[in-house]
């Protein structure tokens, strides 16, 4: 499969709850075009992971339509692959049938199937852990078994919710160095779910800065820096600044929200 296309035209979510309906999402209007990596970007609460899951097909939307190179989104599929913080692993299974799973799913022969087992442990170096079970691992060696799992299915689109969030500072970078050398290889369509500005700016493509709830697009910022890309120099820590700004006016907003609903409860 090559990448592909996302399109989110007048998306909206609601939640029934006892008592009153929460509106995440209203009036999405997104354009993911093939082979971009946009990361979203907002404080608790902004719905950034309900957009994902729309995207998914695990919770569509109330109103509005996602669409996937022209076709509409109902449910899961193969041209979206999901990555989670959780890893998502079979503790049952080895590394190595971890990664093999979808594919023995798929029918692909078991000789085709090792090949390409083999070629994504020695990418992401997991070829020494290949018979360990997930206990074995890290925390980093785990996510990395993960995105090698999504990555043999060789679906156009990566979905990852928040992957690196859980992992110490130095494997943090480890993997977003890992995840952009895939990116460049490949040239996945990447929708990247993150709380991290840093990560955010050092990552994508686009970063799109979500209001909190209702969350809408507040602001969709072109990152034109080349990669690989400084941290430490200025006009990275300036754009830095400016979406810093961005997301503490929403949090303010969010604190504000919670004080409000504390005391009318």
């Amino acid at each position: 499969m090559t990448a592909a296309a996302i399109d989110i035209v007048g998306v909206q979510k609601r939640f029934e709850t006892p008592g009153r309906d929460v509106i995440a999402l209203k009036d999405i209007d997104l354009h993911i075009a093939t082979g971009e990596f946009v990361c979203l970007l907002g404080p608790s609460g902004c719905g950034k992971s309900t957009l994902l899951n729309a995207i998914a097909g695990f919770s569509p939307p109330t109103a509005g339509t996602i669409t996937v190179d022209g076709k509409l989104v109902k449910g899961p599929g193969p041209d979206r692959g999901m990555v989670f913080q959780e890893y998502a692993l079979f503790p049952w299974m080895t590394v190595e049938a971890n990664v093999g799973f979808g594919l023995e799913i798929k029918g692909m022969p078991k000789v085709e199937r090792k090949e390409r087992i083999a070629a994504l442990l020695d990418m992401l170096s997991l070829r020494d852990f290949a018979d360990r079970f997930p206990k074995d691992l890290s925390g980093g060696m785990r996510q990395r078994v993960a995105i090698a799992r999504v990555l043999a299915i060789d679906s156009p689109i990566l979905l990852m919710d928040e992957p690196f969030g859980a992992l110490d500072a130095l494997t943090r970078r480890s993997l977003q160095d890992e995840l952009i050398k895939i990116w460049s290889q490949f040239r996945k369509t990447i929708v990247f779910v993150t709380h991290s500005i840093e990560e955010s700016i050092y990552l994508a493509d686009r970063i799109v800065v979500m209001t909190y709830r209702p969350g809408t697009v507040k602001r969709d910022i072109r990152v034109t820096m080349p990669r690989p890309r400084d941290s430490s120099a200025a006009e990275f820590n300036g754009l830095k600044r400016e979406i810093g700004e961005l997301v503490t006016a929403e949090q303010q907003r969010h604190e504000a929200a919670e004080r409000v609903s504390l005391t009318t409860d």
